[in-house]
């Protein structure tokens, strides 16, 4: 499977990787906005499977090049792509009344708008059966609890999820599947940044290898859904 994934530098995007290096059939590309830690990344991957073939480029998925940086990276290394996790995505916790017009836009362009630019110009490259999966979050699923601090990156994740419903409709035609996986907690920087003084039960390679296996796997059994994937609140 050529697969590409975004935020693959940290937390769930990281450990979703290390699971599928684990196959000598996968290709992937990661792609996060650090290049240390995509480097360490790919020394830890190489360290457990010295065979893999992965690939790590630095990339802003909301302001970078797609014409004249990404697309010729993922042409010359995949060709096509079978399976986009756009995993990529930022948080601020701020009360509502505190939170300016800026602080929104911040959460639309990290956690939608750079997800909609990734569709929009790897789409035409992945072929009848292909997958795309959207990570999204419990935060912006409808009727779940929700919390102080955390309007602006909710509103963005429930964006995501509308998305997502809507894409499946529009790619039917070229079976392209798209899902959409509501992530509730896990031991990630993320989750200490909303909740710092919450353990999560759930850890953080544990959802990694969660999401790998619904993204090469969810889409023979489910497309344009939004799936919880919570075992506590939050």
């Amino acid at each position: 499977m050529n697969i590409i994934i975004t935020g693959a530098s940290s937390g769930v995007g990281f450990e979703a990787v290390i699971e599928l290096i684990s196959n000598q059939n996968n290709q992937i590309i990661a792609l996060a906005r650090s290049e240390q830690k995509l480097a360490k990344l790919k020394e830890i991957a190489l360290a457990i499977n010295p065979d893999c073939t992965l690939y790590t480029a630095k990339f802003d998925i909301a302001h970078d090049d797609y014409e004249n940086a990404l697309l010729p990276y993922v042409k010359e290394r995949l060709g096509s792509v079978d399976v986009l996790i756009n995993n990529a995505g930022s948080l601020i916790n701020k009360s509502f009344m505190q939170s300016t017009q800026l602080d929104f836009a911040e959460m639309l362009q990290n956690n939608l708008l750079g997800h909609i630019k990734m569709i929009q110009h790897l789409s035409p490259l992945m072929p009848p059966k292909s997958h795309i999966l959207n990570i999204g979050s419990m935060g912006g699923f409808q009727g779940s609890v929700k919390f102080p601090g955390l309007a602006a990156y909710s509103a963005s994740k429930a964006a995501l999820h509308t998305l997502t419903e809507c894409l499946a409709i529009e790619f039917a035609e070229r079976q392209i599947a798209v899902n959409c996986l509501a992530l509730g907690s896990a031991q990630t920087e993320m989750l200490e940044k909303a909740f710092p003084d919450y353990q999560s039960p759930v850890l953080a390679f544990e959802m990694g290898k969660y999401v790998a296996d619904f993204a090469l796997n969810g889409h023979k059994f489910f497309n344009g859904k939004i799936i919880p994937v919570a075992h506590t609140t939050p």
